[in-house]
Parts: C-alpha cells; structure tokens; sequence
C-alpha cells in the first residue's frame, strides 16, 4: 500500500494548505519538462489527488485506499494506481469522474511561460532609480527640482524609427508583421501555445532595410536629459515617487521607463520630524515656569508663533503648537509643532537677585 503523506512529505495530520504547499514544491521539482522524473511527478500527483479530497483522504486514512468510483490505491492497468490519466471526458459533462483536478496548473506553467499573462515588451525602456536630497524646509511646499540624468534618449537622426532617413521599413520575415510569434512548450498534459513578442523585431512587425547609422537601429542613444521634477509637498524620507515614461526610451519607439525618484530629507539644525509634527526645544526663565508665560518661537518656515508656558511648567515639558507642522501628504492639513521647554538656571547673579531669591528661599520656595 502506497503512504501518501510519505510521498509528499508531510505528517498525517497535515492542513489542507499544508498538503497543496507539498504538492506545488515536489510538482515544479519533478516536473517531466524540467528534467524531472515522470514516474514520481505521476506518484506526487496520485497522492495529491487522494490528499486534497476531504471524502477521499478520510476513506485513505480508514481503509488505506479509496473506493469512490471503482478506483483503488492498487496498480491499475494504466499504472497509475487506477486513476485515468488525460483530459478524458464524460458522455455528457466535462472530465469524468476519474479524470485528474489540477487546481494549481497554472502555477506550474508559470515556470515555462512566465509569471505574467501576456508577453513582456522587449522594446520598453529600463526603469530609473535615482536619490533626491531636499532639505527639511522644502516639504513645506510644493516644489520643483532640477535633475541631469544619463540615459537611453530618442535618436534626432531616425526620431526612434531604426532606419536611416528616406529608407524602406520591411515587413519581419519571422513574424509576418504580426509582431507575435508562437510559443509551444510540451508537457505531459499535452502541447499548450501562446502568443509571445517576436524576438527579431521586438515586437513591432517591421524591420529597417537599413539601419540608422547614427542608433545602429535602435531608434535611440545614449545622451545627457534635463527634467523638471514636481515634488509634492510634505513627503518624507524613503518615500519613492514615480514619474511615468521619464526613465529611458523604448526602441525603435518602444515605451518609456519610469523614473522612480527615492526622497532623503536632511536633518535640520534645530527641528526634528516624527512623522509630520515637529520637535524643537527652548528655554525659558525659573520665573517664567513659576508663573507662566507667553513666548515668541520660531517656526520652520522662518515666522514666529506665540506659546503659551503653563504655570508650573517643568523642565523636559512639552508644549503643542497646533496646526505648524508638516503638511500632510497629499491631503489637508498639517502635523503639529511640539516645544520642548527648558528651564534656564543662571551661573551668575547679582547682588540683588541672591538677595531675592534668598527671601523666597525662607517662604519655602
């Protein structure tokens, strides 16, 4: 008798996600057109077929095989435990009864055909990264800056065609002008075909007779391109913005990458970020934390903003500013501005103040 928890690796009481997560990691490595071994990958398959069946694997777990359908965990005439093999279908319904369910094909496929649905475009442009240093002061507003990058720019000689002015543009002989070819890829499930881009043209159907002599063909060159770059107010370190179609061109007037621009925000001299409110610290007079006070303190934007000091105000003592923060990104609003009050306590005093402050000392202040 076959141990099917054995076959795939997994414990008896294995969750279902347990067993299809087997399944997928021992398919893909024995998968016959990978160079894996036939006989094995149909071995992972039987016991994934029993496994992933609640009403079968509880007939496997009490009798050691399965009885629905006349089908038994013995060796059948096909082979293969007595499970038929194929895309066989039923006199009036789809696959029959003892036909394979593979929920999961697609991820196999995904192996020889790629993740994505369709055909990646060979004429796209590469996508850029680059690093933007702004000061703190900067987030406040909308901005723009200025930034000279080296990339793949259209050809002035071809304008992105390939081929040299006042030439003929062929039709590709391997695509016909479709742009397309076809992809087969056999497996034991059978052939499967799909449209992919035509590698000679890349895509586009026609070929240059003959090539621009200044992009070789490629409808661009390497050059040097300024760009005015908007950036929004109140972003933050690590933020990336996208700029779509500024990264380098396609060929032969292929799509543009993008340009992905990763933000740093330098540290100011005297006011920190947590995300958008803002820390600074001020001192302020024994008599001022006694008593209370009004203060004048800068902003980040340069103004100044009264404060309001509590009476009693100890040293380490925050105080809000509301609404003088960064703005919020891309919303309304702003954080807050939030003051750390220091006590100031003199080195030197004159006569007159000793002599003060030795009459509060004996009212116990």
């Amino acid at each position: 008798m076959k141990d099917y928890y054995k076959i795939l690796g997994i414990a008896k009481g294995a969750s279902e996600e347990d067993v299809k997560k087997a399944y997928r990691r021992l398919a893909h490595k024995y998968h016959p057109d990978k160079g894996g071994d036939t006989g094995r990958f149909k071995e992972i398959s039987e016991a994934y077929q029993i496994l992933s069946s609640k009403d079968k694997r509880a007939q496997y777990d009490k009798f050691g095989r399965v009885f629905e359908g006349g089908h038994s965990t013995g060796s059948g005439q096909d082979g293969f435990g007595g499970f038929q093999w194929g895309w066989q279908r039923g006199p009036q319904e789809g696959f029959d009864e003892g036909s394979f369910d593979f929920p999961d094909l697609g991820d196999i496929f995904e192996d020889f055909f790629g993740a994505n649905q369709g055909p990646a475009d060979l004429r796209k442009g590469k996508d850029i990264e680059v690093e933007l240093r702004i000061p703190l002061e900067a987030v406040l507003l909308r901005r723009e800056e200025r930034v000279s990058l080296s990339k793949f720019v259209l050809c002035s000689r071809c304008q992105g065609v390939g081929a040299e002015p006042n030439t003929k543009v062929s039709e590709c002989f391997s695509c016909r002008g479709a742009g397309q070819v076809q992809q087969i890829r056999k497996t034991v499930f059978g052939s499967f075909t799909r449209l992919g881009i035509c590698p000679e043209c890349a895509g586009e159907g026609l070929r240059p007779e003959k090539p621009c002599n200044v992009c070789k063909g490629e409808g661009r060159v390497r050059g040097q391109e300024e760009l005015l770059l908007v950036i929004p107010a109140g972003v933050d370190t690590n933020q990336i913005l996208k700029f779509e179609g500024k990264g380098d061109a396609g060929k032969r007037r292929g799509k543009n990458g993008d340009l992905y621009a990763r933000i740093t925000v330098k540290p100011h001299a005297n006011f920190k970020r947590r995300g958008d409110d803002l820390y600074a610290k001020t001192q302020i007079s024994f008599t001022q934390a006694v008593l209370g006070d009004e203060i004048q303190v800068p902003t980040l934007e340069g103004a100044r903003v009264l404060l309001q000091v509590p009476a009693g105000t100890e040293s380490g003592r925050v105080v809000k500013v509301q609404g003088k923060g960064v703005p919020h990104f891309q919303g309304l609003g702003r954080g807050n501005l939030n003051y750390e009050l220091e006590i100031h306590i003199p080195k030197k005093l004159s006569r007159q103040q000793k002599e003060l402050l030795e009459k509060l000392k004996k009212e116990g202040i």
